[in-house]
């Protein structure tokens, strides 16, 4: 008889690997947040006094002066924390002593500035041979562009997801979250955990946020360079079929994707528009897609009949891919994401004094949501534990304190 793994040692697949995080804001700590979630012991390795700018943001501005910001609280769950001027000789030296003992470096500088400061790949490698070395930057490690400064906007611009984001009339526009930030921590997380897996171990990994978004376009950018199809700006309507997009419900929008006949066939024949599918201009798939927005029209009368929610339970009982279209607070507050484990609380959170929830990962494994015990940490909150436990006294700490060294 098979037994099922527990789920425990499922969730816990990174356990015994140490990270040094040296990242800012959101494309390395989103990284480093997936990470931590799944058993690595994650160091923060940040600057006397300030700390991760992300400390410094957020929609709460008490929290952003405490050095607790919501952005910061988002992604640092289960981290420890040190404090470290990297530009110090005896920083340098203490960095070193810590990578010797590290499985993993990720950091979100621009590129050269590990170098510059004699902490870069080559340099690092000599202390640990099977390193992990994972940089990331807005278009990578070589290249024309690779020392202009990137922030998320910047490379959803240049990667051509404003282009293709709202329609004809507002695009170019921005994807409203950090969309090239998140999908490049995510590629990062990925490269790592591949990395860790391969022997002999020991990579340097470089993560192009630019070309981790337009992997992430997959079927726009495939759409160019096979068919010769420039991707343009469709707002809500679902180009590849129809009736595949937004519709308009009694009290607000609703999707709906009848993206196979049969399902078109549910759809039309729900709404009591069977008269619909005798129609010369909706017989095939190219048919409805070339007079969608009549169509559109056609199936409005209905649904503004009633409640968005009502047509989304009956379509999706009928196989018809429905959902209504809800804002975070209400998405949030469902059974189907608060039932699942996915948000997280703390009590009490240092730093802050209150209670928060944060999210997790969006996965399951044997059935269980991974967590992290501890909650954000405040700036230097580890210093006394991972200082010492390289050998240095209380004295010798507090000197290097007193030094701006920690």
């Amino acid at each position: 008889m098979t037994q099922t793994p527990s789920a425990q040692a499922s969730l816990r697949g990174l356990e015994g690997i140490r990270v040094l995080d040296l990242t800012n804001v959101l494309s390395g700590p989103f990284a480093c947040h997936q990470l931590v979630h799944f058993g690595a012991e994650v160091i923060k390795v940040e600057a006397p006094g300030r700390g991760d700018l992300a400390r410094q943001l957020g929609a709460d501005p008490d929290l952003n002066a405490r050095g607790m910001g919501v952005s910061f609280l988002a992604q640092n769950a289960g981290k420890k924390s040190v404090t470290l001027n990297l530009k110090h000789p005896e920083g340098k030296a203490l960095f070193k002593r810590l990578v010797a003992d590290a499985d993993v470096v990720v950091e979100n500088f621009r590129p050269g500035v590990m170098d510059r400061l004699g902490l870069g790949y080559d340099t690092l490698r000599t202390v640990r041979p099977d390193l992990v070395y994972c940089a990331i930057s807005g278009f990578g490690q070589d290249g024309p562009w690779r020392d202009r400064p990137a922030y998320d906007q910047i490379v959803q611009g240049m990667a051509g997801v404003m282009s293709v984001t709202g329609d004809a009339a507002s695009a170019p526009l921005r994807v409203g979250f950090p969309v090239a930030d998140t999908i490049g921590g995510l590629t990062a997380a990925f490269a790592i955990s591949a990395a860790l897996n391969a022997r002999p171990r020991g990579a340097l990994i470089d993560v192009s946020m630019l070309e981790s978004v337009l992997a992430a376009m997959g079927w726009a950018v495939s759409n160019f360079l096979i068919a010769g199809v420039a991707p343009g700006a469709h707002g809500n309507e679902n180009t590849t079929s129809a009736p595949s997009g937004t519709f308009q419900a009694l009290d607000g929008p609703i999707n709906i994707a009848a993206n196979k006949d049969e399902q078109w066939l549910a759809l039309a024949r729900h709404l009591g528009r069977d008269d619909l599918l005798d129609h010369p201009d909706y017989a095939t798939r190219e048919d409805r897609k070339r007079n969608r927005l009549a169509l559109r029209d056609e199936l409005e009368r209905v649904l503004r009949t009633r409640p968005a929610e009502a047509w989304a339970q009956e379509l999706a009982a009928l196989g018809v891919p429905t959902g209504a279209v809800l804002s975070v607070r209400d998405v949030l507050a469902t059974d189907q994401v608060a039932g699942r484990g996915f948000l997280h609380a703390y009590s009490d959170v240092p730093g802050v004094g209150a209670d928060i929830r944060v999210a997790t990962t969006g996965v399951k494994l044997n059935r269980t949501a991974p967590h992290v015990d501890r909650p954000p940490p405040v700036l230097g909150q580890d210093n006394a534990a991972i200082w010492g436990a390289l050998g240095l006294s209380e004295d010798e700490i507090a000197r290097l304190a007193a030094d701006d060294v920690i």
